[in-house]
């Protein structure tokens, strides 16, 4: 069955539906590159964590796997803010990369942007490639996220992490099966994992770590927050305030 496609704008913002009320991806028109919805800005909080150079002496993150395109949102920031990184996006829905094409300017594949169109959860199985950053956000037109959220999933998500890699996982906090999703992550990762508290949309940002041990202090957290907003616009600050104040960063370091 194809996915359907509906497109909708207010207030100077765009957006993505998959014939139902539900919004799987956001715009705004005068700042196309910009992450418009809370929960795309968390998924971005890898660039605080991993700091790292690889052998090449490229910055973090070089490789990034992104399985579920919706508006393009998370490819386009990475794409013009991180000159670095090479993507590899996993879509099942042909229709939401013509969609991304036509409505939410996703760039065209190049030597650093290739798409592919299938099923994330077989190309995480098949494929014997490395990442630094794998981002997952996929999910259908009734918010289910079927094979992308199952432990062997994870589990093969974690073996696809490079050594200094990380995964972020977009949950719908407000779903039945919130808390079972996080505990499958939790153990799929060692317990080197973190749900971040829930934005206002109802939506989880979760995070996994491999190899390299991350730890980083609220002061650090605060500093490289500012640095992204110089020089990317994203603002993550309120992101590290709300977890000081949910405790989630015991003895004031968020440690993976």
């Amino acid at each position: 069955m194809s996915t359907p496609i509906d497109i909708s704008e207010e207030a100077g913002v765009r957006y993505l539906h998959f014939g139902s009320e539900w919004v799987q991806g956001a715009m705004r028109i005068r700042k196309p590159n910009a992450l418009e919805l809370a929960y795309t800005r968390e998924m971005m909080a890898g660039l605080l964590l991993r700091d790292g150079l690889a052998d090449d002496g490229a910055h973090w993150p070089k490789r990034v796997l992104l399985i579920g395109l919706g508006a393009a949102s998370l490819t386009k920031f990475i794409y013009h803010n991180c000159p670095q990184s090479r993507l590899q996006v996993v879509e099942i829905a042909p229709g939401v990369v013509a969609a991304a094409r036509q409505f939410f300017r996703l760039p065209p594949e190049d030597a650093r942007l290739s798409i592919r169109i299938g099923d994330g959860a077989a190309y995480i199985v098949e494929k014997e490639a490395r990442f630094d950053y794998i981002l997952v956000d996929g999910y259908d037109r009734n918010a289910r996220a079927g094979a992308l959220d199952t432990a062997a999933f994870y589990q093969a998500v974690r073996s696809r992490l490079s050594d200094q890699g990380l995964m972020a996982v977009n949950l719908f906090g407000r779903s039945k099966g919130y808390k079972a999703s996080v505990e499958r992550i939790f153990a799929a990762f060692d317990d080197r994992a973190i749900a971040f508290p829930s934005c206002d949309s109802g939506n989880v940002v979760a995070f996994g770590a491999a190899g390299e041990p991350v730890e980083r202090s609220i002061a650090e957290l605060r500093e490289r927050a500012l640095a992204l907003r110089t020089t990317t616009g994203l603002d993550l600050l309120p992101t590290v305030t709300r977890l000081e104040q949910a405790g989630s960063l015991p003895g004031g370091s968020l440690i993976l």
